[in-house]
């Protein structure tokens, strides 16, 4: 699985203090020979004998690793402030992607003259990547926690991870009861798995460079012609970096929380 290294010099990250992100636990998951690290966030006043929604969010490709910091890069401090915090309290969960491993499957080849890539396929085998399996795993270790709401499971992801969001909702759909994908693509024909299931909010900018947004329309558009619960949002004159827009919509938040799945 191939990505353009451009994507570095166009991608600005503001540093990352542990004093800010410190409240992210630092766990390991592991299963046979594999392992996930991933950093949890509980609500403010958690108190064991309530429930509380889990959200899990998926980052891109320049924060895989093992180092279990880098996950938190971007969305890390979205999800800690104090009104986040105070008007949405859940169970708040960033895994890291390994270097070697995507969330979902797809190839890419690459234009030598631009560094970008000029075409994109997304086979949806059978399994799921090594890296989204061991998530699997980990997630349904925590829905068996009492504490945990399984009416209300969420995910995002941007990029790479917003590729991850459209695979993981198509395998597992009755899992989960929203998602929002920034800036991501996928298969298209895999929206029939989760439409009606999952509540669907896409985001995109209109002049991104690096995931066409093209993906994101045939989404919206096939997903509409399901009758699903969808959302798009895309944002003229913006390119890859999305998210910045996504997270400043006072709406992504409430819309994800009054998503319930029935039990």
């Amino acid at each position: 699985m191939k990505f353009s290294i451009i994507m570095l010099s166009l991608l600005v990250f503001t540093s990352v203090h542990s004093q800010d992100l410190s409240e992210y636990r630092k766990e390991i998951f592991k299963s046979g020979k594999g392992f996930l690290p991933y950093r949890i966030l509980y609500p403010t006043s958690f108190d064991s004998t309530k429930s509380y929604p889990l959200l899990i969010f998926l980052h891109g490709a320049f924060e895989k690793g093992t180092d279990n910091e880098a996950q938190l890069r971007i969305g890390g401090r979205y999800f800690l402030k104090e009104e986040n915090r105070q008007n949405f309290p859940a169970i708040v969960l960033f895994p890291q992607c390994p270097e070697t491993d995507s969330w979902a499957w797809f190839d890419t080849k690459i234009d030598s003259s631009t560094g970008l890539a000029k075409s994109w396929d997304f086979p949806f085998r059978k399994e799921p990547t090594a890296v989204t399996g061991l998530l699997k795993k980990l997630l349904d270790s925590l829905l068996s926690i009492h504490f945990v709401d399984k009416s209300r499971v969420y995910i995002g992801g941007l990029s790479q991870g917003g590729m991850g969001v459209y695979d993981i909702i198509a395998r597992y759909p009755d899992m989960f009861a929203a998602a929002f994908p920034i800036c991501g693509a996928g298969k298209v024909s895999t929206s029939k798995e989760f439409a009606g299931k999952v509540a669907v909010w896409i985001f995109h900018g209109a002049d991104d460079e690096i995931v066409p947004v093209r993906f994101s329309r045939d989404f919206f558009k096939r997903l509409t012609k399901l009758n699903a619960d969808v959302k798009y949002s895309e944002y003229p004159s913006v390119r890859h970096n999305s998210w910045v827009n996504a997270f400043a919509d006072k709406e992504l938040l409430s819309w994800v929380f009054t998503k319930t799945k029935k039990q």
